[in-house]
């Protein structure tokens, strides 16, 4: 076994025993079996094509010669085209790789030059030059070859066309210079009478900002005369402010020195009317307090008469209470006895009287019954298909509780009056 290695540009192409299909490194290394496998190398170097149109008629049938600069190479990244590639080129030089290459080239370039003016190829070189490589790529990719770059070189012909032409266009710019330089006079003439045009308006409106500043300094200097004719009128109202504060103060202190003789007047009058309050005190104030004891033993005296009064009117009260509890217990009495009379007549009835009062409680008790009724204002009823529905079904319902009141009366009092009553309703045992 032998250990192979390429570089980065060139690839290895391993065929034979064990490599079906064969194996393809582009810059790397392999393992070889000799005399069953077999190591071939295929260049991937940057082919520098010189692509070269002789005398090609365009499409107005202008001879023209273009040359053109493209560089190809074999794509070694691209397994597909890296195997197209060891198909056709392997075992081939560089030379007769480029051979080939140039040759499609040139036959696409020339293809593209029967199909443009030479106006078109002369004045948009870019474009020509993006069909050709468009073109061929695709072509070339087919064979693994991919186009890098390509560029229009050189454009001439033997009939003096393009010559013809740079003449004309030459003819044209001198042309387009005389235009530019009347227009350039033209335009000079303007810009000239605009400076002039300018200049007097510059003048002008310096005039009027000569006149803004004099009319400015005036509205200042009026303005600094009315603050400072102000500022002295303050003054001199702030002058007579404080001679008129200094006469207010004198005057206050006058008021202070009346105030303090004022309290000394005031201090003076308490005194003697302290005096004369000690010489009242003693000439009038101890006989009121005598007579004032004498009012006090009144009152009292008065007070006991009252109390004495009212204890007496309760009293008065407590008795009339007494009787009256003493009524309300004899008439409690009374109907003690009635009602004692009235259990033993029930005693003695025993389930005749009690069936009696039943029967007359019976049609209240209906009235209860049928009573909710009355009140009912709407009904909506619903079959359910195995039932009879209208008013007759609900004075049913009634019915059927009358039926059953019987039995609740049996259940409650344990007296059945059904068995107590005749078929035509009256009772069986007279009261």
């Amino acid at each position: 076994m032998v250990f192979y290695t390429c570089g980065p540009n060139e690839a290895m192409v391993v065929s034979g025993f064990c490599r079906s299909p064969p194996v393809m490194i582009a810059g790397g290394r392999v393992f070889v079996l000799p005399c069953v496998q077999q190591i071939q190398r295929i260049s991937l170097n940057t082919l520098t094509l010189n692509v070269k149109s002789e005398k090609v008629y365009t499409r107005h049938g202008v001879p023209i010669s273009v040359t053109g600069i493209a560089q190809v190479k074999i794509q070694g990244q691209n397994k597909e085209m890296l195997a197209a590639a060891a198909q056709m080129f392997l075992g081939k030089t560089e030379n007769e790789v480029a051979h080939i290459a140039l040759e499609t080239l040139e036959g696409h370039q020339r293809a593209i030059m029967a199909h443009m003016t030479v106006e078109e190829i002369y004045k948009d070189r870019q474009k020509f030059s993006e069909q050709v490589f468009k073109v061929a790529s695709s072509d070339l990719v087919n064979m693994g070859i991919s186009v890098v770059s390509y560029t229009l070189k050189d454009i001439h012909d033997d009939q003096d066309y393009l010559n013809s032409l740079g003449k004309a266009r030459t003819a044209q710019v001198q042309k387009d210079a005389r235009i530019g330089e009347a227009v350039a006079k033209r335009d000079a003439g303007i810009k000239e009478a605009e400076a002039q045009q300018a200049k007097v308006s510059a003048q002008y409106i310096n005039e009027i900002e000569m006149a803004k500043a004099q009319r400015d300094f005036e509205l200042k200097k009026a303005t600094y005369d009315l603050e400072v004719n102000s500022r002295k009128a303050e003054s001199d109202l702030a002058y007579q402010l404080q001679v008129a504060k200094t006469k207010q103060k004198i005057e206050e202190q006058k008021v202070q020195v009346q105030v303090v003789e004022r309290a000394q007047q005031i201090q003076l009058q308490d005194q003697e009317i302290s005096r004369k309050e000690k010489e009242l005190e003693a000439r009038i104030k101890k006989p009121a307090d005598a007579e004032r004891y004498r009012l006090e033993k009144l009152a009292e005296a008065e007070r006991m008469k009252l109390i004495t009064e009212a204890e007496a009117e309760a009293e008065s009260i407590r008795i009339k209470g007494e009787a009256q509890a003493y009524a309300v217990e004899v008439r409690a009495r009374a109907d003690a006895e009635q009602m004692a009379k009235k259990a033993e007549a029930f005693q003695e009835y025993q389930e005749a009287a009690i069936v009696d009062m039943l029967l007359e409680k019976l049609p209240e008790v209906v009235e209860e019954i049928s009573k909710p009724l009355t009140q009912v204002k709407k009904i909506k009823m619903v079959s359910s298909g195995g039932s009879e529905v209208g008013a007759s079904k609900i004075t049913g319902e009634v019915l059927e509780i009358l039926n059953r009141l019987p039995d609740t009366v049996e259940k409650l009092t344990g007296i059945n009056i059904s068995q107590n009553l005749h078929p035509d309703g009256k009772p069986l045992i007279s009261v």
